[in-house]
């Protein structure tokens, strides 16, 4: 064909390639039907030298569905969310789902735009981060007619169903570890938590812990945009110059911890005794630092997967019963950073 009479190529391009009928090759290329492994092979040859795609539009017509899986996140910059992705891509590419992703920047008028773009390609299912959204984003999820999986959480009332971690008891089993290593002046450094609900639920199970133990944050810093490593050891310093008496400091992510971690061992602290430090996430890439940062797994890559499996169950099987809370169970690592007792 031609640049000058360049068109889309159709299913007829297809069939006089191969030398097969316009059906026998829509079977081959939808996976369906009794068809000859010569004839298949014939057909696939043909399409992938025309460089033909099909027209999942058209096809999608009849059932009113696409065989995509709106995946929305708030960031590709976090390291936490191109895990998640990984997990959800193992389970879907055994498959025809094919996920599609949008991002939102933690912000709910972004979310709102992205989700009606997205539904109005009427994908099969969504997984989407958080429980919590905008009235608005929250009517078209309900009204989507669709598997909705939000991910990341599970202290919240889904909308339909949820695979996380609590967030809330994350903070307290946290803290519930630092108060066994007896510390007792306590620093919190984080992101500003109006938009990061995870954040915000574990700074309130941690505070809650503590309090019951008769101890309150002595100093706390929030902060947003640029290095997290960078920030961790600007905040750390700023921090330590202001109460030099503080023998903990729990951060609301590994990056900004590790840079903590980096500033007190230049400065010579000796941790975990005269200070410890502890992150969140358990960042796989943080295990190559001269210490370990005490921190715990958010079971990233697990819930993709489970997430993943839910919407494919569901799509084969739109009657299964299937629970529509599963909490997975993060546990800490105390590194070189956290005293155990």
């Amino acid at each position: 064909m031609s640049k000058s009479d360049a068109r889309p190529l159709t299913l007829r391009d297809v069939s006089e390639a191969s030398g097969v009928s316009e059906m026998t090759v829509s079977r081959v290329l939808r996976n369906r039907g009794d068809v000859s492994a010569t004839t298949r092979e014939k057909v696939l040859k043909a399409a992938k030298e025309l460089g033909y795609v099909p027209n999942k539009i058209a096809g999608a017509l009849a059932s009113q569905r696409v065989n995509l899986v709106a995946v929305i996140i708030p960031s590709l910059s976090n390291m936490v969310f191109p895990e998640v992705m990984t997990g959800i891509s193992q389970i879907l590419e055994d498959t025809e789902l094919q996920p599609v992703v949008g991002v939102t920047d933690y912000q709910p008028e972004k979310e709102e735009r992205v989700l009606f773009e997205m539904l109005s390609w009427r994908p099969s299912g969504v997984i989407i981060a958080g429980l919590e959204h905008s009235d608005a984003s929250r009517a078209m999820l309900k009204a989507s007619g669709i598997p909705v999986i939000e991910i990341m959480d599970v202290d919240g009332t889904p909308i339909d169903t949820c695979v996380g971690i609590s967030h809330r008891r994350a903070g307290r089993e946290m803290a519930q570890a630092i108060i066994k290593g007896r510390y007792e002046r306590i620093g919190f450094m984080g992101t500003k938590m109006p938009l990061d609900h995870r954040a915000r639920k574990r700074f309130e199970g941690f505070t809650e812990a503590l309090g019951k133990a008769g101890i309150e944050i002595a100093e706390r810093e929030f902060y947003s945009g640029g290095s997290a490593l960078a920030k961790g050891r600007e905040m750390t310093a700023a921090m330590l110059k202001r109460d030099p008496e503080l023998d903990f400091l729990y951060y609301s992510n590994d990056m900004i911890g590790a840079g903590g971690l980096l500033y007190c061992m230049e400065n010579g602290y000796n941790i975990p005794e005269q200070i410890g430090l502890a992150g969140f996430n358990g960042v796989e890439l943080l295990q190559g630092l001269p210490r370990q940062l005490a921190t715990m797994d958010s079971c990233r890559q697990e819930i993709g997967r489970k997430a993943a499996e839910i919407i494919a169950q569901r799509v084969e099987e739109p009657n299964i019963e299937l629970d529509k809370r599963v909490e997975l169970m993060p546990k800490i690592s105390f590194g070189d950073t956290l005293k155990r007792r």
